[in-house]
């Protein structure tokens, strides 16, 4: 008998549709945030290099290693250009995953109201749910082919019990990418109402046809209200290494260190090592990654031209509307798969308004010369 903070809380597509595919090589592997291209190499040679060694084979520091939290701290300072962070601003996790957790645990009682976009990272509405806390849902739409957050809809959803917006940029699945109106709307509600912006910054610098960074720790009064958290596993291709990080004010940065403690205690002390020797490398090697990553991107949108879909502008992945095509998330999966031999997970529960209609296609596993033959599968499968 499942206990209640699990009753709405529903299993993980994308395992099982992985699961489907088992290794048949002619199937398009679109499911999972995955990618072929390889972390920096200093990263993999750091890593082995560590191997049985002492200081890299225990539980301490708890919070991270030293090297690694001030690298972090210098990574955001030089985004925002201000010399704000230091490593106690820090703590080094398993991942931003378990970034996401620790911080709600640690801003939230249960019965409090967190706002996310719709649709965004099911592993952010389910943690959400998790710790107690209720998820508001406000919706992406279609705005001359691309995304944009409906601003009314986020206006009208703070409520007294609202405590955070937690948001994900470029957000995951739809890779939507927020404009600055959007953000200095966020920051505006954030400051007028006194709550926190938990930012997940997994996949900020991924960026497409030339966009830049808008970071929201740069707008007024915003340092102080944004929770940070990061990750090797996107911009640095390092997803095995589970590491990743949580930066915030000083005020709640102990909090959720302590949150972080007696969670999981600590991130593995080899993968930090690989960390650090990313963060110190001058050249991470995503310039080039963003490239093929949107040549890959270009070629799912010129595949499945007239299909209801937007392009993503940021990210791994965007979504197809299969509603519009007859079908739910589910059935369309299944079809992709059996008929057209493409792997895409069903967002049933990615959201609310923007959930059952859709299928993720993960752009960042496969290549160019795989993604051509993307058209006829989905016709194959589709019609």
């Amino acid at each position: 008998m499942s206990v209640n903070r699990l009753k709405n809380i529903p299993g993980f597509s994308i395992d099982q549709v992985a699961r489907a595919v088992a290794n048949d090589p002619e199937v398009l592997r679109m499911e999972n945030l995955d990618t072929d291209l390889q972390p920096p190499f200093a990263a993999v040679i750091a890593t082995k290099a560590v191997i049985g060694e002492d200081q890299d084979n225990s539980y301490l520091p708890f919070i991270g290693r030293d090297e690694l939290r001030t690298k972090v701290a210098t990574k955001i300072n030089r985004q925002i250009n201000e010399d704000f962070y230091d490593e106690w601003h820090v703590c080094i996790t398993c991942g931003a995953t378990e970034g996401m957790l620790d911080t709600l645990l640690a801003t939230t009682d249960p019965g409090d109201e967190i706002v996310l976009t719709d649709p965004t990272y099911a592993g952010m509405i389910q943690r959400v749910r998790l710790v107690g806390a209720n998820p508001i849902f406000v919706p992406f739409y279609n705005f001359m082919g691309t995304w944009r957050l409906d601003l009314d809809v986020l206006q009208a959803s703070i409520t007294p019990k609202t405590r955070a917006l937690f948001i994900m940029n470029p957000s995951m699945p739809s890779g939507a990418v927020l404009n600055e109106v959007e953000w200095n709307m966020i920051a505006e509600i954030c400051r007028t109402n006194d709550i926190f912006l938990i930012y997940n910054a997994s996949m900020e610098r991924i960026l497409f046809d030339n966009k830049t960074l808008i970071h929201p720790a740069t707008l007024p009064g915003m340092k102080e209200r944004t929770i940070i958290i990061g990750s090797m596993s996107k911009e640095y291709r390092m997803i095995g290494w589970r590491v990743g990080w949580v930066v915030a004010p000083k005020s709640i940065i102990s909090d959720i260190a302590r949150v972080h403690i007696y969670n999981t205690v600590t991130a593995t002390g080899i993968s930090q090592a690989g960390a650090i020797a990313a963060l110190r490398s001058p050249q991470d090697g995503l310039e080039n990654c963003i490239v093929e990553w949107q040549k890959r991107r270009d070629m799912v949108n010129r595949q499945l031209k007239g299909y209801p879909m937007q392009e993503a502008a940021g990210g791994w992945s965007q979504i197809l509307d299969v509603g519009q095509l007859g079908f739910d998330a589910e059935t369309a999966s299944q079809l992709l798969l059996e008929r057209g031999k493409i792997a895409a997970t069903p967002m049933t529960h990615w959201g609310d308004q923007h959930s059952n209609q859709y299928v993720r296609l993960v752009f960042s596993n496969e290549t160019v010369s795989r993604l051509i033959t993307l058209g006829n599968r989905v016709k194959l499968a589709l019609g």
